[in-house]
């Protein structure tokens, strides 16, 4: 598949990094030189050093042959009109990002048609839904909710005390004979992840994502050493529009919320548009503000704004000052190793977030797809096609690569993890761990025939 994608911010490398690996003819534009040749540095791919909205530009990254086009620039209006070029070049399918209200409403939705937008991603959302569900797992770093539901996969770091540490997949396996309710399916130690086979042993301070059963949810917790109920107190460090989604979100569920904006005016709107949260004005470097607001007794402290740095700074001193558990948005994604050892607890990116939804528009047959800031390992939910290769098939059977594990199914809304015994069939719902390199093999697997 020959893809465009206009914009090499953090959404646009990230969805381009993860199709190029995947095999996929990629082709980026960006009016930023340097964020192009780093993006080089690091995959092979084209570049195209120019606008998403001038025509020679289109045609240098093969507008022509592209059968999918990604527009996720920052700028709303660029990225509506480079998808009124695209499709007026004949490209089929067109993801447009647009953040601003006012470009989302119905109101513009003409405006959306005529651009020939077929998805419109919204990074803002996404995070604000990301943060939410880490917020019903404290201490856990990913959620990933899949199979209508009923299945979840945690990321979470295995601390030393965790009962799962110094033994191996097989003997956890055996303890939890004949029906299990989870399952290890990737394993990242140091800079490398595995898809783990049963003499894996686990050890502390791994970075462990398994699926789980919806019912073993609390299970899980127990044996990760997670938190076990929502956060009565949550404070929000900077008003921008994540934030506000989320502390609407929050509010609802009867959440104690409270935003800390520096801008005054902004602050305003927030006081009017949520009128069950408390709104501070004050810089979040600010240690004068940030004791005055009693950060450090809050259950929870999320830092949402554009500086990472700030939000790291923020975070803690909201640890040092007691917080249960703080969250950083981290757009560098070079400062992730410094933020666990400085005892940040969780760094998410809206990168993620946005690239899930792409990621599983462009495969299609995909019915939700997780990606992680750290370890390439991916989980996909695949439905097993009628007279495909797996209808009817055991799990043993299949001849999967090495570093491709099958989590879970899903049959008539009931989840079971998978063994190799399973016997899969047409219409289930299968949770897999995968390399990007094997994806589009395990793809094909489930597909009809």
């Amino acid at each position: 598949m020959h893809i465009v994608v206009v914009g090499a911010g953090e959404v646009g490398s990230y969805v381009a990094e993860r199709l190029a690996r995947e095999g996929h003819d990629v082709a980026v534009i960006d009016i930023d030189a340097d964020r192009l040749r780093a993006l080089e540095s690091r995959i092979d791919l084209l570049t195209v050093h120019g606008s998403g909205t001038h025509p020679p530009s289109l045609d240098a990254a093969g507008i022509q042959k592209a059968d999918l086009f990604l527009a996720v620039t920052s700028i709303d209006e660029v990225n509506l009109l480079a998808s009124l070029l695209a499709k007026s070049r004949g490209v089929e399918t067109s993801i447009v990002r647009i953040e601003a209200p006012e470009l989302r409403s119905p109101e513009a939705e003409e405006l959306r048609r005529v651009s020939g937008a077929d998805l419109v991603i919204d990074p803002d959302e996404e995070t604000a839904e990301e943060v939410l569900e880490l917020l019903e797992y404290p201490g856990a770093s990913e959620i990933a909710v899949m199979g209508r539901g009923e299945v979840i996969v945690v990321g979470a770091r295995l601390a030393p005390d965790a009962p799962l540490v110094g033994r191996t997949l097989s003997e956890i396996a055996a303890e939890y004979e004949p029906d299990w309710d989870f399952l290890v399916g990737a394993v990242t130690r140091g800079d490398e992840t595995i898809i783990p086979r049963g003499n894996q042993r686990l050890e502390a301070d791994d970075l462990l994502r398994i699926v789980c059963k919806r019912r073993a949810r609390r299970l899980i917790v127990d044996l990760l050493g997670l938190g076990r109920v929502m956060p009565d107190r949550v404070m929000l460090l900077g008003g921008g529009r994540t934030a506000q989604i989320l502390a609407r979100r929050l509010c609802e569920r009867g959440v104690d919320v409270e935003i800390v904006e520096r801008d005054p005016d902004r602050a305003r709107e927030l006081a009017e548009c949520l009128p069950d949260a408390r709104i501070e004005v004050g810089e979040i470097t600010d240690a004068a503000v940030l004791e005055e607001v009693g950060i450090g007794d809050f259950d929870v402290v999320v830092a949402l704004t554009g500086e990472d740095d700030a939000n790291i700074l923020a975070c803690l001193f909201a640890k040092s000052g007691g917080a249960r558990e703080t969250i950083a948005v981290v757009h560098r994604l070079e400062l992730l190793r410094l933020l666990g050892d400085a005892g940040i607890d969780v760094a998410l990116s809206p990168r993620t977030a946005t690239a899930n939804g792409v990621l599983r528009y462009v495969r299609g047959d995909v019915a939700a797809v997780a990606t992680f800031l750290q370890g390439e390992a991916e989980v996909l939910e695949l439905e097993v096609a009628k007279d495909s290769a797996a209808d009817g098939a055991r799990v043993q059977d299949l001849g999967l690569p090495k570093d491709v594990l099958i989590g879970a199914i899903v049959r008539e809304g009931k989840a079971n993890i998978a063994r190799g015994r399973s016997t899969l069939r047409g219409r289930d719902h299968v949770v897999v761990f995968a390399m990007p390199g094997s994806v589009h093999e395990v793809r094909r697997l489930f597909e009809a025939a």
